[in-house]
């Protein structure tokens, strides 16, 4: 067995996935002796959420960024290959959950944790660390933004259920499409087009999270999508010029940190952000016109069909124009 602060001595003609292997094995290791030396600064974090109730959300950022960000700058190394396979992804994906379980529990109820596993072990198995890193930064942001000004939205009867925790219904209303690129790139061995409709779908989901919480936290106006009647905010299908700001900021904000992690050329960042707004808006317009009046469409079927919108939106954009891949 491993232990944190012993490198690897292999043979040189040892495989080159057995060396993978060995550093990722390393650096699980040394992180889980390193995280257990932090207490200082993961109290600091907390006693600052205690101290006033805006700083809420920064504690909440403070150890989000500090248990998750900090097992990438290890493990992230030591997984070389852009599609590392289900081997690699389930490892992984293990050792990130292991180390963030509180974390993770600030968003997701124990169920929620449970099918998110399978979710982030398909999304690394499929497109690496860059696409893990993608969906880490959703649930953050899509987290932090749930928490703004909540108990203003616990007040006015807007706020998500369980002081918005997720469940399984919404942890898949918010990854189906993702998973689905995924298993079919594993599947093919395609990862071209697949990457890209999962960046998308993703992204659609970050602008519609990041807007709907922002509209129902500063929305001054609140429209219905479908009349551009004046509604209360919170209504479902309605929109405000805050929160389709900060929607579209999320969008383009998504889709630019994954061409810097490599999941998305530039072009085909402008697909994916053009797909994610529409179908968000397309998620607003559902909203207003269908739920509500049908009873078995929940809220989480329409967010499975806003995401798949969006990452087919921007498959069938990249295939049709012929732009550039990764």
């Amino acid at each position: 067995m491993l232990r944190a602060g012993v490198t690897c001595q292999m043979a040189p003609s040892t495989s080159s996935q057995a060396q993978s292997q060995c550093r990722l094995y390393t650096a699980i290791s040394t992180h889980q002796i390193r995280a257990q030396s932090r207490p200082q600064k993961l109290g600091w974090a907390q006693g600052l959420g205690r101290r006033s109730r805006r700083s809420n959300v920064t504690c909440a950022a403070a150890d989000i960024v500090s248990s998750v960000s900090d097992v990438f700058q290890d493990i992230v190394r030591t997984a070389p290959q852009s599609h590392p396979g289900w081997l690699a992804g389930a490892a992984i994906n293990s050792a990130v959950f292991t180390l963030g379980y509180k974390v993770l529990r600030k968003g997701l109820t124990p169920a929620g944790v449970a099918h998110s596993w399978f979710l982030g072990a398909s999304i690394y198995s499929a497109f690496g660390a860059g696409g893990y890193l993608l969906v880490c930064l959703y649930f953050i942001f899509g987290t932090l933004a749930t928490k703004v000004k909540l108990e203003q939205k616990q007040r006015e009867g807007i706020a998500e259920a369980r002081s918005g925790q997720r469940g399984p219904a919404s942890v898949w209303g918010s990854g189906i499409a993702g998973v689905a690129c995924a298993l079919a790139a594993l599947a093919t061995g395609d990862y071209r087009l697949w990457q890209v409709g999962f960046v998308a779908s993703f992204a659609s989901k970050l602008s519609d999270t990041v807007s709907s919480e922002i509209g129902k936290a500063y929305g001054q106006t609140t429209y219905l999508v479908t009349t551009f009647q004046r509604v209360p905010r919170g209504t479902e299908g309605a929109v405000s010029a805050e929160g389709t700001a900060a929607g579209v900021g999320a969008a383009l904000a998504f889709a630019a940190v994954a061409v810097a992690v490599g999941q998305v050329s530039v072009p085909g960042a402008g697909a994916v952000a053009g797909a994610a707004i529409v179908a968000n808006f397309f998620e607003s317009y559902l909203g207003a016109v269908v739920q509500g009046r049908v009873p078995w469409l929940t809220n989480d079927l329409v967010n499975m069909t806003q995401i798949s919108v969006a990452a087919a939106l921007a498959i069938a954009a990249c295939a049709a124009l012929d732009l550039p891949t990764p």
